[in-house]
């Protein structure tokens, strides 16, 4: 079959589709300037003309959160509450008081080497049991005509702490009052001295309580 030769239109209608094709580069050619005649399409504009909408960008990436520093107090232990008792303890006080009887045996009694002719344990009783036996103790070791008597009190047993009381909550109620009352009538006009005992009697549980002469 004979080819057929292009018409006039469609020699000119296949040259414009030459002019506007681009050539495939392959790797290794040299750039080759855009000789193409008319105006270059825009590669952004879509083939109705619209431009087209930009690529998103990338999202930045998250930013790491600086941690904020501990204060100096974060990760200790909570200290216990620091009690603080201002009272001058009953064994300082007495130990204060300017000795009324003789010297020497004032030295021995402390030591311990003095015996007690006579003795009350005044554990178990309420304030005011405690406060009649007392009584009756002293008035009759005086009776009797003797000078030196032991008065056990216990040191008392220690109770929580109550942090939110005014004052300091003392152990051992007997232990304060015994000295009150021997300066209290009616034993005050017998008592000539009053000190906590040596360790061999009780130590701070007990007082020595020596008696005046009876007349």
């Amino acid at each position: 079959m004979p080819r057929r030769r292009l018409s006039d239109d469609e020699r000119e209608l296949w040259q414009r589709v030459a002019r506007s094709a681009n050539r495939l580069k392959l790797s290794g050619d040299p750039l080759e300037p855009d000789t193409r005649k008319g105006p270059i399409p825009d590669p952004k504009l879509t083939e109705s003309g619209a431009a087209q909408p930009a690529p998103p960008p990338f999202p930045d990436p998250p930013k790491k959160k600086r941690a904020l520093p501990l204060p100096p107090s974060a990760g200790r232990k909570t200290p216990p509450p620091v009690q603080f008792d201002l009272a001058e303890s009953i064994g300082d006080r007495l130990a204060r008081e300017p000795v009324r009887m003789d010297r020497n045996l004032h030295r021995s009694m402390s030591r311990g080497k003095l015996e007690p002719e006579a003795r009350i344990d005044l554990h178990g009783m309420t304030v005011a049991q405690a406060h009649g036996a007392l009584n009756g103790f002293i008035l009759s070791a005086h009776t009797r005509g003797l000078r030196l008597v032991l008065v056990i009190t216990g040191k008392g047993r220690k109770t929580a702490p109550d942090h939110f009381a005014p004052m300091p909550a003392r152990a051992g109620v007997l232990k304060h009052e015994v000295p009150q009352w021997l300066r209290m009538a009616p034993l005050s006009p017998l008592v000539l001295e009053v000190r906590e005992s040596h360790r061999s009697h009780g130590g701070t549980g007990a007082y020595y309580v020596y008696l005046k002469k009876r007349r």
